[in-house]
């Protein structure tokens, strides 16, 4: 770990704590192909626990990048055809419609989709899925049908209509959820079976898992609610249900900034684990180019549901589009992020990067609502700057 960027990182960290509105806890880890460069925590995890670098966090839709490793390996084996129409795995797929609006009593007007939902157009969110955090019209739909949200873990809860045919454009939403479900039909196992057999062992992630343990919940950090005059309050009892009907695979994992990091480096060093290959080099290079072609590129999400997510969006006015599953930045980023660079987020406001260019990628988490939490953003942003003037 380099002395700069010890000093730095670590004054960014104590800094996004003590500042006002402040953030409850945060750890941040950054490494090149081979090892860890930076390792940090600052606040609390729990009543007067510290925060450290192996405290269990609700990872959110960092998860989704996990999913996709899991269908690229059953593709890599020729189990899983990216570009058959998915309901050939998962039945259920096939009875999805697409939403057309709304009729005067407010029930939904559907019509069938005008193709089939292929399990690329999942892993590239261009299947026409969406989230009610983000999407007005299913708001609408989940708050007059009573439908549950994608976190109740409910198999009901994934039958959401279409937004638009399939492939004709980009929506942020349950695809992945969609994903998980091909690679459990495929395997005929439950997805965090697939998970611990085929990524977590040959990465040595040992505290990653969609349930909590006994040894788990020792180091699980609370979760946190800014109000609106920037303070932050204790959401008590918040958890992930655990031993869900379906183990969600856009959303559902518990894990903590070591053990991503393990998988920050797997994708950097082109799919090689500590304890054997992940994935092959020429997957991992397919994965990490545009899959939108060229006149697709992803948009911001608008906070629907506020006191879950402000407006967010990475490098406002910067072209960006998505590979098999991580957002890609089409030019270089202010903090340094090469031009091609994969990364995504998590909603309580975690973030990671992978810059297979310069060779270094990092994680930032937190445990807060709403996601793009300004203080939060900013400082993670910041750490990312300083890794990358470490570097020279």
């Amino acid at each position: 770990m380099g002395e700069d960027l010890k000093a730095a990182a670590d004054a960014i960290l104590r800094r996004g704590v003590a500042q006002a509105p402040g953030l409850p806890g945060i750890v941040a880890m950054a490494t090149d192909r081979e090892r860890t460069l930076y390792a940090g925590a600052a606040g609390q995890r729990s009543g007067d626990a510290p925060m450290t670098t192996d405290t269990v966090l609700a990872i959110f839709s960092t998860t989704k990048a996990v999913t996709a490793t899991a269908a690229l390996q059953l593709a890599e084996e020729g189990l899983i055809d990216l570009d058959a129409p998915a309901a050939s795995y998962v039945p259920a797929l096939a009875e999805i419609q697409v939403l057309e609006g709304f009729a005067e009593d407010g029930s939904p007007r559907l019509r069938p989709p005008a193709r089939p939902v292929t399990t690329r157009m999942l892993l590239l969110h261009t299947a026409g899925f969406g989230y009610d955090i983000f999407n007005e019209s299913y708001a609408r739909l989940l708050r007059e049908s009573r439908r549950p949200g994608v976190t109740s873990g409910t198999r009901a809860s994934l039958m959401t209509p279409l937004l638009f045919d399939p492939g004709e454009s980009w929506e942020y939403g349950s695809n992945i959820d969609w994903a998980g479900q091909v690679v459990e039909a495929v395997t005929g196992r439950r997805l965090g079976t697939v998970m611990r057999e085929r990524i977590f062992g040959p990465l040595g992630m040992e505290s990653t898992g969609f349930s909590l343990t006994p040894a788990l919940r020792t180091r699980l950090a609370r979760m946190h609610q800014r109000n609106e005059d920037g303070t932050l309050k204790v959401l008590d009892g918040f958890e992930l249900p655990q031993e869900p009907e379906v183990e969600m695979g856009g959303h559902g994992l518990y894990s903590t900034a070591e053990d991503y990091l393990r998988f920050v480096r797997m994708w950097l060093d082109d799919g090689a684990g500590p304890h054997g290959p992940v994935l092959r080099p020429e997957t991992v290079a397919m994965a990490a180019t545009n899959g939108l072609g060229p006149s697709l590129r992803i948009r911001a999400l608008p906070g629907v549901k506020r006191h879950l997510s402000h407006d967010a969006e990475f490098f406002p006015g910067m072209p960006k589009s998505w590979g098999l599953s991580f957002m890609i930045n089409d030019e270089d980023a202010p903090t340094g992020r090469s031009a091609g660079s994969l990364a995504w987020a998590g909603l309580a406001n975690l973030y990671f990067w992978i810059d297979r260019t310069r060779g270094v990628g990092g994680f930032w988490g937190t445990q807060l609502f709403p996601f793009a939490d300004p203080a939060s953003m900013e400082n993670f942003l910041e750490f990312e700057t300083a890794l990358y003037r470490s570097l020279g």
